[in-house]
C-alpha cells in the first residue's frame, strides 16, 4: 500500500494518463514544459477531483518549473515513465547499456526536486507476450539500477512496471518482478486494462476479480496505470466503483484513467491544443466526473497497517517464461568501457553511433555481419547475453561502437594480426 508520510493515510491513485499530443511541433513532446497547457489543465484536474496523473514522456533538458509547482499547488502528484521512444528497452533486442542509464540518470536528476513526483516507472508493456520474456530481465536490472541511484541521492521515490495484462504471461510477469534480491525487485507493480466494457460489464465478468485475486496477498503496492475500455462510448466508468470500492480498494491502490486528452485512438475526455488556453469536453467527461466525485475508499492508518503478503516465488523457464531467475544483466560502467577500449589493438573506425536514420540503418547491418561472421568462430560471450541461460557479458553493457570494437579486436587476435585481419571492409582500424 501507498501512505502519506505527513498524515499517516493510505494513498490512493485517482488520476488520469496525462500525454497531450495535439499541436506538437517539438520532436519531444513535454506536457510538463509547457505552462499554458498546464494552467489550462489544472483547473480542469480540481474540477475533476482528481489527485495524480501519469506523464509518458518529458524532455529532461527543458524546464518543469511552473508547471510542477502548478500542480503542486492543486495538491497533484505525478507519476513519471522513465524512458522514452529513443531511449527505452527494446522487448525484441534488449540491453541495459551505458547510455540508457545515463539518459535515465538525467531524467531523475531533472525531477528529483520536486516534492510530488510520487513515482516512477521503469518499463511500460516491454514484455508483452511469451516471445518477449526475456526483456523483463533487463527491465529487472534497470529498476535495480534506478534504485540505487535513487538511493545515493537520498529518495525513497518508488520504482515500478506496468504490465499489459496478458493472459499467458501475466502471472509470470507478476511474481517475476517481486523475487529474489531485495534489491531488484520493483517497488510497486502497475496493470493496464481494458476489459471493463460498457453498462453490462460487472466486476466479475469483466474479469476485474482476477486481477484483484491475482495481486491479494502481494507484498508490494499495486495498481491500474491505465483502465477505460473505449468499445462504447459514451464511457459510464462503471468500474471506478469497485476500483475505488469494497471489490478492490483492500488490494489495489487506485488508478489512473487512459486519458485526458482526445487524440487519434478515441479515449479522450477532452479536447485541447498544445500552448492554447481552449478547452472542449467530450461526451465521457461528466461521466468520468461523476465517477470520482463518488470514489471514496476505505483505507487504512500506516500505524495500524499490519500487512500479510509473502514473497513472490520466481517463475522458472518454460514455454511462456524465457528469463532465468537469481540472474541479471551487469550494472552498466562508462569506465568500464573506457578502460576495455584502450586494451585494444583493433577498434571501429567510428567513434560514435551515427545518428541519420540511413547512416544508423547501414551501421546496424554492418555490426551485425561483423557479430555474425566473427561469433561463429570466437567466443563472444563477454559482449553477449541469453537472458534464458542467465548468461551476461562482462562488457554486454558498453555501447554498439565499443562491444563490435571487442568483436574485431577478438578476431585479430585469433589471426595473430595478419595483414586484413583488423578491416573488415573499411570499418576497423589498428
Amino acid at each position: 500500500k501507498f501512505f502519506n508520510e505527513k498524515t499517516g493515510d493510505q494513498f490512493f491513485f485517482k488520476g488520469v494518463a496525462y500525454q497531450p499530443r495535439t499541436g506538437v511541433k517539438d520532436a519531444n513532446p513535454d506536457p510538463l514544459a509547457d505552462s499554458v497547457g498546464c494552467k489550462r489543465d489544472v483547473a480542469v484536474f480540481k474540477d475533476l477531483g482528481i489527485n495524480s496523473i501519469r506523464v509518458y514522456e518529458v524532455d529532461y533538458n527543458k524546464n518543469h518549473d511552473d508547471c510542477m509547482q502548478m500542480l503542486e499547488d492543486a495538491g497533484i502528484y505525478v507519476m513519471l515513465d522513465i524512458p522514452s521512444p529513443d531511449y527505452a528497452i527494446n522487448r525484441e533486442d534488449p540491453e541495459w547499456n551505458t547510455q540508457l542509464m545515463g539518459n535515465w540518470q538525467a531524467k531523475i536528476d531533472a525531477f528529483s526536486k520536486y516534492p510530488n513526483v510520487i513515482a516512477w516507472i521503469a518499463g511500460n508493456e516491454v514484455a508483452n507476450d511469451k516471445d518477449t520474456t526475456p526483456s523483463a530481465a533487463f527491465v529487472k536490472a534497470a529498476i535495480r539500477d534506478m534504485r540505487a541511484y535513487l538511493k545515493s541521492k537520498d529518495l525513497s521515490t518508488p520504482v515500478g512496471y506496468a504490465d499489459n495484462d496478458d493472459m499467458d504471461i501475466r502471472m509470470n510477469l507478476i511474481n517475476y518482478f517481486d523475487c529474489d534480491d531485495e534489491d531488484s525487485r520493483a517497488q510497486f507493480y502497475a496493470i493496464n486494462t481494458y476489459r471493463w466494457c460498457g453498462d453490462d460489464a460487472t466486476f466479475k465478468s469483466s474479469g476485474y476479480s482476477d486481477i484483484t485475486k491475482n495481486m491479494t496477498d502481494y507484498s508490494i503496492p499495486s495498481l491500474l496505470t491505465e483502465y477505460g475500455c473505449n468499445k462504447v462510448r459514451p464511457r459510464t466508468f462503471h468500474e471506478v466503483a469497485s476500483i475505488f470500492g469494497s471489490d478492490m480498494d483492500g488490494t489495489l491502490s487506485g488508478g489512473l484513467m487512459y486519458e485526458y486528452t482526445e487524440e487519434d485512438n478515441d479515449y479522450g475526455i477532452v479536447s485541447v491544443s498544445y500552448g492554447s488556453t481552449k478547452v472542449s469536453q467530450t461526451e465521457d467527461y461528466s461521466y468520468f466526473k461523476k465517477a470520482m466525485a463518488s470514489a471514496d475508499p476505505s483505507g487504512v492508518k500506516m500505524s495500524s497497517y499490519k500487512p500479510s503478503s509473502k514473497d513472490s516465488v520466481c517463475p522458472s523457464v518454460g514455454d511462456n517464461w524465457e528469463a532465468k531467475p537469481g540472474s541479471l544483466p551487469p550494472t552498466p560502467s562508462n569506465s568500464t568501457c573506457e578502460c576495455m577500449m584502450k586494451s585494444l589493438s583493433c577498434v571501429s573506425k567510428l567513434k560514435s553511433v551515427p545518428t541519420s536514420s540511413s547512416d544508423l540503418k547501414t551501421f546496424g547491418q554492418n555490426v551485425g555481419s561483423i557479430f555474425g561472421t566473427v561469433c561463429k568462430d570466437v567466443d563472444c560471450g563477454d559482449v553477449s547475453t541469453d537472458a534464458e541461460e542467465g548468461q551476461y557479458g562482462k562488457y554486454s553493457f558498453c555501447d554498439a561502437i565499443q562491444r563490435v570494437s571487442w568483436v574485431m579486436n577478438a578476431w585479430y587476435i585469433e589471426q595473430r594480426g595478419v595483414d586484413g585481419s583488423c578491416d573488415f571492409d573499411g570499418f576497423a582500424e589498428t
